[in-house]
């Protein structure tokens, strides 16, 4: 297809003032952006599933905190039982679910003494749900266990993946390790929408396993966040993130603050998770704690609005215009050659990163694969996603609904 040139666009000089102030918005965030994605080829290799050794044995708690989880809590317990001696027990805390969820971990108790089913006590005033019950299984840990792993109810733990956390966590003297999973996605809106909502956390802190430097960019994930007891106990358990929407990045910025060192590497070969049920579940509740303004300085939020602005939320629309409009500028036309250059680039870059991603992704039992290659053309709705999310604090979150700023919820019975 051959698009018709117009010079007299690129000769009117409002144009050309708009076209020069996205690139003095756009350049330096796409220069920024290329300094952390260079160091994707020297991150830290994805973990491997590991054999425990005899001096982990009994060395670690796992703590999964509940709500109404029966639909599927099974493949987490099935994959925990998996777990060789290195776990000493599994704590569930369950928030009083009317599921059956209490009944499915009692079931897996007849099979395997490790599980332990308790119930958190009410929520106080100050607290999310989630920390609550973290802390809870924290303090009813057995003291002989030297480590604390803090592991989601939609989980799916390979075998090995304890052996191996606890394993790279004594190799590289980590004093905390979270990891990325990889994600189990099925239908089509959410093939298309998710990668562009992960990308956020890419532009933002980097690819996993290059970040950890500097405690104000520390990147954590809660779904398997292992943490040494006494690093815990030095913090005062969960309560510096006692009211935070996004609990894990805020208790690892602290912890990395105080001088405990921080990881955040690769589990894809380790850990599934499937985390929401389709685009609109995917849009409403994963995107609401993906600002991780809990745990960020007003400064640091705007900063990363507006890179993410710069080089998620406007390259396709540019360069859909220039398109959609028929009209390409004259090479070396200043600057709408360069403004159309440099985004043409960025959408380069957003596109490779797609197969940088996809060992990420699970997609063997997904309908419309190849939307996930689609998903750049998802960017600024990601933007937008994330945008909303920084102006709003969340009202509801995993089946509680909570009132202002006081940590008051109201848990929703659903049968």
């Amino acid at each position: 297809m051959v698009f018709p040139i117009a010079p007299h666009l690129f000769s009117q000089p409002l144009t050309s003032i708009i076209a020069v102030a996205l690139l003095l918005l756009q350049l330096p965030a796409a220069a920024i952006l290329m300094s952390r994605l260079i160091k994707g080829p020297s991150r830290i290799p994805p973990l491997e599933p590991d054999s425990p050794t005899l001096d982990l044995l009994g060395a670690c708690t796992a703590v999964v905190p509940t709500l109404n989880e029966a639909d599927r809590i099974s493949p987490c317990l099935e994959g925990l039982t998996s777990q060789s001696y290195e776990l000493r027990e599994a704590i569930v805390v369950d928030s009083y679910s009317v599921d059956g969820t209490g009944d499915l971990v009692k079931a897996a108790a007849q099979k395997d003494p490790r599980f332990r089913l308790i119930n958190d006590d009410p929520l106080p005033a100050g607290w999310v749900g989630r920390p609550w019950a973290l802390n809870a299984g924290f303090l009813a840990s057995s003291e002989k266990c030297e480590w604390i792993l803090g592991i989601d109810a939609d989980t799916v733990p390979h075998p090995g993946l304890i052996a191996s956390l606890l394993k790279t966590a004594a190799a590289g003297n980590y004093d905390l390790i979270s990891l990325s999973p990889q994600f189990i996605l099925k239908y089509p809106g959410e093939l298309w929408l998710q990668p562009a909502l992960l990308m956020t956390l890419v532009y933002r802190f980097g690819p996993t396993g290059t970040g950890g430097d500097v405690p104000e960019r520390v990147m954590a994930n809660g779904q398997c966040f292992l943490c040494k007891r006494e690093v815990l106990v030095a913090l005062g358990g969960y309560e510096v993130a006692r009211g935070s929407f996004c609990d894990d990045v805020t208790l690892a910025r602290y912890a990395a603050a105080k001088g405990f060192k921080v990881g955040f590497l690769d589990g894809a070969k380790v850990l599934k998770v499937r985390m929401y049920e389709g685009a609109i579940e995917t849009w409403n509740e994963w995107g609401r704690s993906l600002d991780l303004k809990d745990a960020a300085s007003g400064g640091q939020i705007w900063g990363d609005l507006w890179l993410l602005l710069a080089v998620q939320g406007l390259p396709v629309p540019i360069v859909l215009c220039y398109l959609l409009f028929g009209s390409l500028p004259p090479v070396g036309v200043f600057p709408h050659f360069w403004l159309l250059g440099l985004n043409v680039f960025l959408v380069a870059v957003r596109s490779a990163l797609c197969l940088a991603i996809a060992p990420s992704y699970d997609t063997t039992q997904a309908s419309g694969k190849w939307l996930f290659w689609l998903s750049p053309l998802a960017d600024p709705l990601a933007f937008l996603r994330i945008l909303i999310s920084a102006l709003n604090q969340p009202t509801q979150w995993r089946g509680r609904k909570y009132e202002g700023s006081s940590g008051f919820e109201v848990i929703i019975k659903t049968n």
